[in-house]
């Protein structure tokens, strides 16, 4: 498995249009000029009405800033800002940061979770904050199947390992929480996610259609290869469950993710095989409810990562 060898790409993929027409307007009147482009990154900065200094915002400022560098045009205006990066870290150490800036705030909404999700979403969050990603380190990202993986450290016998799962979470839910990602740049991320998604399609809670669920897949993908150039990203299958309704679905997508990996620049991981009966179904002695994993189950899945995960090592 090569080492990935991206071109720089900018921090963040997301930003709004008000922010994207201000800096327009900046590089336009030519005031990104090493002085002052200085003194703007170092100023105070009015955020939604509220005053915030820049220990507050570093994080802010710095996916801002990476917006800047990819508008700019010359390799000479773009060495320049490279050396500005710099400032905001020597003026005040990592411990100094506040993180909550990489965090979802507690009052987000996710569109098409159910009542349980929107409590528990918030609750996980605020245990990720008390316990950060390991820069370099490996992240297990996903919904209740990932989070009741526990320890996967453990599991995979390997440090730096992080449980980013929540229950109940859809691939709205993740795009929402990758900040984290882009910030502390792991080594990897195995990603499973979708399951939630194909129950709300199937009974009309919201998703409304597999194409959607795929291509929120993708931009999970894309969002942590912009994000993360240096991260590895493993899509996992999904995984089968003993609800007949759900073969078809999960095959579609799965079929659709083995066939777009190189196009999207991602692994894919194919747990499917080894958890699916004859019929299509979650075997039963890998379930205790007819979708969550037992031990046996979990063991199965560390099995199939065994590979990757030594090279990881």
């Amino acid at each position: 498995m090569a080492t990935k060898n991206k071109p720089f790409r900018p921090l963040l993929v997301y930003y709004n249009k008000e922010e994207h027409n201000r800096v327009e307007k900046l590089i336009e009147e030519k005031l990104m000029l090493l002085d002052e482009a200085s003194v703007w990154i170092n100023n105070v900065f009015d955020r939604d009405g509220e005053k915030v200094n820049m220990k507050k915002t570093y994080y802010y400022i710095l996916s801002r800033y990476f917006f800047i560098l990819n508008c700019l045009t010359t390799n000479t205006m773009k060495k320049l800002l490279l050396v500005l990066m710099f400032v905001p870290l020597v003026s005040f150490g990592q411990n100094e940061i506040d993180y909550d800036i990489l965090y979802p705030d507690r009052s987000i909404l996710i569109k098409f979770h159910n009542d349980f999700t929107k409590n528990h979403y918030p609750n996980r969050i605020a245990e990720f904050k008390k316990n950060p990603l390991s820069s370099m380190g490996i992240v297990f990202l996903g919904n209740s199947i990932t989070e009741e993986g526990g320890d996967w450290g453990k599991k995979i016998n390997m440090d730096g390992v992080s449980n980013r799962g929540i229950s109940g979470d859809t691939t709205d839910g993740i795009l929402e929480r990758l900040n984290e990602v882009f910030f502390f740049k792991p080594k990897a991320i195995f990603i499973l996610i979708g399951l939630n998604d194909l129950w709300s399609f199937h009974n009309d809670l919201g998703v409304p259609s597999i194409n959607y669920i795929e291509n929120n897949i993708i931009k999970i993908v894309k969002a942590i290869n912009n994000g993360s150039p240096e991260t590895m990203v493993f899509v996992q299958s999904i995984l089968p469950t003993r609800n007949a309704f759900f073969v078809s679905h999960i095959n579609k997508i799965n079929n659709f993710l083995k066939q777009n990996k190189n196009k999207y620049d991602f692994e894919f991981i194919d747990l499917y095989s080894s958890f699916v009966d004859s019929k299509g179904l979650i075997k039963f002695d890998l379930t205790y409810d007819d979708a969550h994993l037992n031990e046996k189950g979990y063991a199965v899945w560390v099995e199939n990562l065994r590979d990757i995960i030594s090279l990881l090592n």
